[in-house]
């Protein structure tokens, strides 16, 4: 199509030759910085969890001081709010087709907010469990609607990059969390754990506040007729004109809007308001989505399968065995956990769309169980030897942080750029809460059973997440293709294809398919 304009361009110089200029031009631009400005403002939310899982790593040490606790109820304090955030993450979906995206994520500061006072505040055990079951909601609530907002402001040119944010705050917030810990730790006891959850209120009431100079998302306006204001709002996030007119062509297709209709506002089927999905989701789903589904849930599970949360939960447990007994050490050690998963997070939102989801994903799996078999090894030695063995604990060190390294660099980002960007837009906001809350019950099982499994077979542990991890692996290789430059509403086209293996290239069936036209307009 290029060739041809060049070719028609060269009889007439002057008028061809701005024509194709001015098609070309987005391309030397570079990335979308409103569509960016949207992204961070969105994925904030995400330090929400990130905070939480940080700081009860060290926090849960002075509550089980504190409050006489025994291993059993800081496995299920700790793991608890995991499961409360189901509840979050369901009801979000049908809240965010109701409200909007942007109120929504408003909506889920609030609830954090309340959480994180209430465990402040908490005077016995059964108080903080109230408090660990509000601020679950919340983080339920940011999960699910960070990464599906992420997805429909994106342009597909650098949709892996900003998808990848929640994660990147994900990771923020642990190290924030981290840090806090060791910050307070030199607190009263008594006061010193309060500080730690409490002062995670702050961050949600800024966060509530500056979503509100968000955008709406122009999938979810569309739903709801606003033609005029999606327009506006996809101008602004789209690397061309070009490319934001395609995008609105295909929402409104998706969305079983005619094409003729311009108006500012428009009737829009009463179907696509969210009835039926669970019905097409489930009972009767059409190849393509059964296997969206199955990629969805299946990622979401490996993800958390493999272990990270008991890592990241526990490290202080972890490096206790590994031989660290003093607690500032210890707490000192998961801040250079936090730092390293925070690095190499950064590092992968700039390799996303570069070297494409697969591949990324897979060398991520693939470094995870190299270093989650070497550290169930050194924690078998040191757990079998009676006197210190310093190259043991070296290795325990070094294959912490470098199992954090390689999670953060592949499956941690790629799980939610993944899920949010694979299911049709009638199905996305419940496709996603379904992946969230497969990632939520399976951290939660982990991080309430960890401990007693540590307990039973120490090391060996790490070697049964080992497995899952090579399961993951063969998963990933079978069951999901790659993503990369693909347009959202093209996605369910890429999933019904036989050969999932292929390059998106070979997907075409005609010379004006989606996958063509958005590489075409990208910049």
């Amino acid at each position: 199509m290029a060739a041809g304009k060049e070719e028609s361009s060269a009889g007439h110089a002057g008028n061809g030759e701005k024509a194709v200029t001015e098609f070309d031009a987005p391309k030397k631009k570079g990335r979308n910085k409103f569509a960016i400005a949207c992204t961070v403002l969105a994925s904030m939310t995400s330090i929400l969890l990130g905070y939480d899982i940080g700081v009860m790593s060290g926090a849960a040490k002075y509550i089980k001081r504190d409050f006489k606790l025994s291993d059993g109820k800081v496995e299920v304090m700790v793991g608890i709010l995991n499961l409360y955030s189901l509840i979050g993450s369901a009801a979000a979906g049908r809240t965010s087709d109701w409200i909007g995206r942007r109120y929504t994520i408003v909506l889920a500061a609030v609830i954090f907010f309340l959480g994180a006072l209430l465990m402040g505040f908490a005077t016995n055990y059964a108080f903080l469990m109230v408090g660990r079951f509000v601020a679950g909601i919340g983080v339920g609530y940011a999960l699910m609607i960070a990464p599906v907002y992420t997805a429909e402001v994106s342009p597909a040119s650098t949709r892996g990059f900003l998808t990848s944010f929640p994660e990147v705050f994900i990771n923020s917030g642990i190290l924030f969390g981290y840090v806090s810990n060791y910050g307070f730790s030199k607190l009263p006891t008594h006061l010193g754990w309060r500080f730690m959850l409490g002062i995670g209120a702050v961050p949600s009431v800024f966060l509530a506040l500056v979503v509100l100079a968000m955008p709406e998302s122009p999938r979810w306006l569309v739903m709801q007729g606003q033609l005029g204001l999606a327009k506006r709002v996809l101008d602004k996030t789209s690397d061309s004109k070009e490319e934001a007119a395609l995008r609105l062509s295909d929402i409104k297709a998706a969305a079983g809007i005619p094409e003729e209709c311009i108006d500012d506002i428009v009737e829009v089927p009463k179907q696509h308001h969210g009835e039926g999905v669970w019905k097409e989701l489930f009972i009767f789903p059409t190849p393509s989505v059964r296997r969206v589904v199955v990629a969805a849930v299946g990622i979401h599970f490996f993800q958390q399968a493999s272990g990270i949360d008991a890592v990241v939960l526990y490290s202080p447990r972890i490096f206790e065995k590994a031989g660290i007994t003093d607690d500032q050490l210890q707490l000192l050690a998961t801040v250079a956990v936090g730092f390293v998963k925070t690095c190499f997070i950064l590092v992968a939102t700039f390799l996303l769309d570069k070297i494409g989801r697969r591949p990324l994903l897979l060398s991520s799996v693939g470094g995870m169980i190299f270093s989650l078999a070497f550290l169930g090894m050194g924690l078998t030695v040191i757990d079998h030897s009676d006197t210190k063995v310093i190259w043991a604990i070296a290795l325990c060190l070094c294959t912490i942080l470098s199992y954090v390294a390689f999670f953060s660099i592949g499956m941690g980002p790629i799980t939610w750029v993944y899920s949010s960007e694979i299911f049709p837009l009638r199905l996305r906001a419940q496709g996603c809460s379904i992946g969230v809350g497969v990632n939520r019950v399976t951290s939660g099982v982990i991080s309430m059973t960890f401990l007693s499994l540590y307990k039973a077979i120490s090391g060996g542990a790490f070697l049964l997440f080992t497995g899952v991890a090579v399961a993951g692996w063969i998963f990933f290789y079978l069951c999901l293709p790659e993503t990369q430059g693909r347009t959202l509403e093209d996605m369910e086209t890429l999933f019904a294809e036989s050969n999932w293996g292929k390059k998106k290239q070979n997907s075409s069936t005609n010379g004006n398919s989606n996958g063509q036209i958005q590489l075409g307009t990208n910049g």
